[in-house]
């Protein structure tokens, strides 16, 4: 399968498991996707920046996602990031991803970019590099990569790029980029495109009411944002709300910047997904304070959200 405009649902952003020593673990990795497509999830994506990509050297990312795929990619489209310094590196694992059988690939734009058409340039330049026959997602993220891209940029980009299939839509605030984008649509100024968001679903709420198909992101429980995205295109809204409330401390708590993916990480060794919390050096880890407020977040959650319930118990008991 290969990705195309009518994406919708949960992509989910997979983080990397390591054992203790650094080593990626691989029994780990496939137990993260069985519960990906279990869970329900309608598209998988890895070596995101929560994946920990840059630590990895070209073998191991290419052969998590081989393995990856090989395990999930015929029942869901898997997307890979392939971001890069440089075209040749880019070029070699976008195109060993999809000789493996991935659906898509995923692009951010290099920091430094600062005006519009150095913006589009670089895009297309991109796209000359991997292949135009590459679908792609493009990954709009100010707040980390420091490069902003107004509706219009996004809309020449897609224009010129008809590969370009999916908008990650990062930014913050953003409501109101997504009501233009619709905008640009309706006005026939922009061509079929799906929008996913990402920024760890603190938004989704309101972002699938502005007009997003789904999320693209990562959270420890990808459960809720496939709930809030099924419901909200249902038109309950009032039940998305309650649910995404019920899960807002944890998701705002997960957000912080430079140990987000130790709590992500944290919480899904706790759930039984991956083995380890382990990152990969340089890396932030959590201190027994945070621990602690993490099993105090889950106790609370788990009173509204039955999911939430195995966490809660075993951060308790290690809390002993």
């Amino acid at each position: 399968m290969k990705l195309d405009a009518t994406a919708s649902g949960t992509f989910a952003i997979a983080p990397t498991p390591f054992h203790d020593d650094g080593t990626i673990d691989e029994t780990s990795l496939d137990r993260m996707a069985d519960f990906y497509v279990e869970a329900g999830c309608t598209g998988l994506t890895l070596l995101g920046i929560m994946g920990e990509a840059p630590k990895l050297d070209a073998d191991e990312a290419i052969g998590i996602v081989r393995r990856v795929v090989k395990r999930s990619g015929a029942t869901i489209p898997v997307v890979v990031g392939v971001s890069a310094p440089g075209f040749a590196a880019m070029r070699t694992l976008a195109r060993a991803s999809m000789d493996a059988g991935a659906a898509g690939v995923m692009i951010a734009p290099q920091p430094g970019l600062r005006t519009d058409d150095q913006i589009v340039t670089y895009f297309t330049q991109a796209v000359a590099a991997i292949g135009s026959g590459i679908p792609w997602v493009l990954q709009d993220y100010p707040l980390t990569l420091n490069v902003v891209m107004t509706p219009d940029v996004i809309a020449r980009i897609v224009e010129a790029n008809p590969s370009c299939v999916i908008l990650k839509h990062e930014d913050w605030p953003g409501l109101e980029k997504i009501s233009r984008l619709r905008a640009f649509q309706a006005e026939k100024r922009l061509p079929p495109l799906s929008i996913l968001t990402g920024n760890g679903a603190l938004f989704l709420d309101f972002e699938m009411e502005r007009g997003a198909d789904g999320a693209m992101t990562g959270y420890a429980f990808p459960e809720l944002l496939i709930d809030v995205a099924r419901l909200s295109a249902a038109g309950q809204r009032d039940a998305a709300h309650d649910l995404f409330d019920m899960h807002l401390p944890l998701i705002r708590y997960e957000q912080q910047p430079g140990i987000g993916l130790a709590v992500r990480k944290h919480v899904m060794r706790l759930r039984g997904i991956i083995a380890s919390s382990a990152q990969r050096a340089p890396a932030t880890s959590l201190t027994a304070t945070g621990r602690r407020e993490i099993a105090y977040l889950l106790s609370r959650l788990a009173r509204a959200d039955r999911r939430a319930g195995p966490a809660a118990a075993a951060a308790a008991a290690e809390a002993r």
